[in-house]
């Protein structure tokens, strides 16, 4: 393999790797997302507000 060669793979895999770097569309459902998402998915299911849940976790000083 020539040094020609070497370097048109190396950056084929260069711009390769670039296009690839995007967000995985596969990890999008598993964010949290939004505050106000969150909260309301709390709800809905009977637990606390984000709100309370946030102020419940700090520790006293």
């Amino acid at each position: 393999m020539t040094d020609t060669e070497v370097l048109r793979i190396a950056a084929i895999m260069a711009v390769l790797q670039i296009v690839s770097d995007g967000e995985n569309e596969a990890d999008v459902g598993r964010e949290y997302g939004e505050a106000w998402a969150q909260d309301h998915r709390r709800m809905a299911v009977g637990r606390s507000s984000l709100l309370r849940h946030r102020t419940g976790n700090t520790a006293w000083r």
